[in-house]
């Protein structure tokens, strides 16, 4: 068999193989653009959320929850608490709903602390519904969601802390909340630093991307 002397026809394999991979290049170039474009976009949520007061009228406050110790809520949840004070006097929601369950060996939730708090610091009880459920964000939005959509309940005022509100957000409308977010202006937990908006980025990113199609409304 006659083998081509043509040096055209000996260069196509390796002008080929160039262009495969000069695509390949392309579509990883592009790719960690993509990537990027989208982290800056997730980190920007987070920053622009945290420095936003949406104090629109809403058909009850949610309080995320935070540690408690023995029935005492930590800094942070007090500090979340009375953020929720201030929005109930201010008339944004006439009910609070308070959430989160209990760590072993606990002998209370931290929605049951947070509720006793409020009561205690002038929050008629019959205002407050304790939903001692949930381990994580996630978990607790979804109790809440149940417990709203029995009452018809259907838009939310989410407090907690500023790099928290974007997630949380995120979450509540995809369980069907119209969500707005009130986050803490003083106290523990208020200060947006680089730590704080670098996790807050990362767990945007990841409901986004792998948690948000499993999430749904409560039936």
């Amino acid at each position: 068999m006659a083998v081509s002397t043509d040096p055209e026809a000996r260069a196509t394999p390796s002008r080929r193989r160039s262009a495969v991979r000069r695509a390949l290049a392309t579509v990883v170039v592009l790719g960690l653009l993509a990537a990027a474009a989208v982290t800056a976009y997730a980190a920007l949520r987070v920053v622009a959320t945290a420095r936003s007061d949406d104090r629109t009228p809403t058909d009850a406050i949610v309080v995320l929850g935070a540690a408690q110790f023995w029935g005492r809520p930590s800094p942070v949840l007090e500090a979340r608490l009375q953020h929720a004070v201030e929005l109930y006097d201010l008339g944004v929601a006439d009910r609070i709903i308070t959430v989160g369950a209990n760590q072993p060996g606990d002998r209370t939730t931290e929605a049951d602390a947070g509720r006793d708090w409020l009561v205690a610091h002038g929050v008629p009880a019959t205002a407050v519904v304790a939903v001692p459920d949930g381990h994580d964000t996630l978990g607790s939005l979804e109790a809440a969601a149940r417990v709203m959509a029995d009452r018809g309940w259907s838009s939310a005022t989410i407090v907690t802390d500023p790099a928290h509100v974007a997630r949380s957000m995120a979450m509540a409308d995809a369980l069907g909340l119209t969500a707005h977010g009130s986050p803490t202006t003083a106290g523990a937990g208020s200060s947006l630093t680089a730590e704080y908006v670098a996790r807050e980025t990362l767990g945007l990113l990841s409901f986004w991307l792998f948690d948000r199609r499993a999430v749904a409304p409560p039936a």
